[in-house]
């Protein structure tokens, strides 16, 4: 557990979890009505730091500048959220379902604070009453810490950035389609044809070289062409996909929260 005195080393400070992973920066430290001991923590959490979740620091540890709990970062991430009363309180139930998320016992944790031996301080209410448990922030001036009379005025700002996230996805596909193809090739093909020709003094020698009356067969072999097709695979084109960045402009809206100080009984005067 923490003490008093080293709240203003944990306030603003990182909180690291069991495996010394950073959770987030400690923004605001509850205590218990009953002891007055650092009880809670609230820690950023989220894009930018813009979410709160508190942790009991019950068996935290300060080291070095910043604080240890013993618990993982996603528990502390994913504990409930609680919405903290104007007097900075957390209600009992509240308060019940955050030991519940942490896996501690209500009725045990009652138990150690009842069973306190300072004097003139009453334990932890019980679950069938209407009193709250906790304190306002620790940066409060009626927490004792500092040591001044001055009360310290926060507000939230809102940043806003950017996250990328991936919203689609394109790719390329390559099929086989057969399609029908028309070409025209000229083809030859022989035909026979008789020639008689007379019989001269050129000729006469070749013409009475054979018997003289017999019978004889000539054969003649005749030719065509066919169209013949056969395929080949050869590149026509490549095809790539390119991605290219458009910046367009969004409003972006949140909530904020401020503190006001009012003053009673005495008149405000305000430094120039």
């Amino acid at each position: 557990m923490i003490t008093r005195e080293q709240i203003p080393t944990v306030l603003d400070h990182p909180v690291y979890d069991t495996d010394g992973n950073k959770i987030g920066d400690a923004r605001h430290v509850f205590f218990d009505d009953v002891t007055g001991e650092p009880e809670w923590v609230s820690v950023s959490t989220g894009l930018f730091g813009t979410s709160e979740s508190f942790v009991p620091i019950h068996d935290a540890t300060v080291v070095e500048d910043h604080l240890e709990v013993p618990f993982d970062k996603s528990r502390v991430k994913d504990a409930p959220n609680v919405d903290v009363d104007a007097g900075g309180h957390l209600s009992e139930q509240e308060e019940h379902r955050l030991y519940e998320h942490y896996g501690i016992d209500w009725d045990t944790a009652w138990q150690q604070t009842d069973q306190t031996d300072q004097p003139g301080q009453a334990g932890r209410a019980h679950s069938n009453t209407n009193e709250t448990t906790g304190m306002p922030r620790a940066d409060y001036a009626d927490t004792g810490v500092g040591g001044d009379d001055a009360m310290t005025r926060s507000e939230e700002r809102m940043n806003v950035g950017t996250e990328r996230r991936e919203v689609g996805r394109a790719r390329l596909r390559k099929h086989v389609v057969t399609e029908e193809v028309q070409q025209t090739v000229p083809v030859r093909r022989e035909e026979v044809r008789v020639e008689r020709e007379p019989i001269t003094d050129d000729n006469r020698e070749a013409a009475l070289s054979g018997p003289d009356i017999t019978e004889a067969e000539h054969e003649v072999i005749l030719h065509e062409e066919r169209p013949v097709t056969e395929t080949e695979t050869v590149p026509v084109e490549r095809v790539r996909m390119t991605t290219e960045e458009r910046t367009d402009e969004e409003t972006v809206r949140g909530q904020v929260r401020k503190e006001h100080i009012d003053t009673e009984g005495v008149e405000e005067r305000r430094d120039r």
